[in-house]
């Protein structure tokens, strides 16, 4: 909070990145920094905020210094402003709120826009949820097409063991037993192409890290998360075909070829 007598000399509240930039080991309350041209004067710092990202969520802060409003213009030139107000209604119910309140202080003021705060942030993110929406897309099709393909591999491979499953059927086999030998032969694959795949994914995170925000590229949640998918619908894949080993009949696999 600005108080009276800030008003009647130049003081700043700097951002982190400008505090740590300035004064790395130093306590930067009360000091004074220079703004940049040698007709303004030294400037005192009375407070210290977090960063904001003003650009785009993926982008770093900026340095950010912020001035008592009627000294900002003269400090540094500036003609605009952006105001952020707080309510606990719907933003689209505030416009004539706020137009009003800023005529009733400067009637020649100009309101050029009004946006709520999460349609700013989504437009930020606008082209990364649309490459991570055609990527998503991608990957559903690639984890479609690599079960299909477990399937039918495990599937010609029931089909071509036909008389071998009859043979181990009439030597006392269970159908479950069938079941889950055609399981857990199938599911090797997978669990080496998973293993495989991980590793790949974590080389791969450090060339799309900069796609990301708010999330790691290695970030355990999110692998743990893809694995359990791609075991579940590989474990489908390979359960089909294991249930009709179980119904292999012995008299007509011992006759097959």
């Amino acid at each position: 909070m600005i108080e009276p007598a800030d008003r009647d000399r130049p003081v700043a509240v700097i951002s982190e990145s400008v505090a740590k930039k300035l004064w790395p080991v130093e306590n930067p309350l009360g000091r004074q920094f220079h703004p940049g041209a040698d007709d303004r004067p030294l400037m005192q710092v009375i407070g210290v905020v977090a960063d904001i990202r003003t650009v785009a969520l993926d982008e770093p802060p900026p340095l950010m210094v912020y001035q008592p409003f009627g000294q900002g213009s003269l400090m540094w030139g500036g003609s605009y402003a952006s105001l952020v107000v707080r309510a606990a209604i719907a933003p689209t119910a505030l416009g004539a709120a706020v137009r009003g309140a800023i005529r009733s202080v400067d009637s020649g003021v100009p309101v050029v826009r009004l946006r709520p705060m999460a349609e700013i942030v989504s437009e930020s993110v606008g082209i990364r949820h649309f490459q991570m929406g055609l990527a998503s897309l991608f990957a559903i099709f690639a984890l479609l097409l690599a079960a299909l393909g477990i399937y039918g591999v495990v599937g010609y491979s029931v089909a071509r063991r036909r008389q071998e499953l009859g043979i181990r059927m009439a030597l006392g086999a269970q159908g479950s037993d069938l079941r889950n030998l055609v399981l857990a032969q199938g599911m090797w694959t997978v669990v080496v192409g998973w293993a495989a795949g991980v590793l790949a994914a974590l080389v791969a995170g450090r060339v799309i890290r900069g796609l990301l925000f708010g999330v790691s590229a290695q970030d355990p949640l999110t692998i743990a998360s893809v694995t359990l998918v791609v075991l579940v619908t590989a474990a489908l894949a390979c359960y089909i075909p294991a249930r009709r080993a179980m119904k292999v009949d012995p008299m007509v696999a011992l006759r097959y070829e």
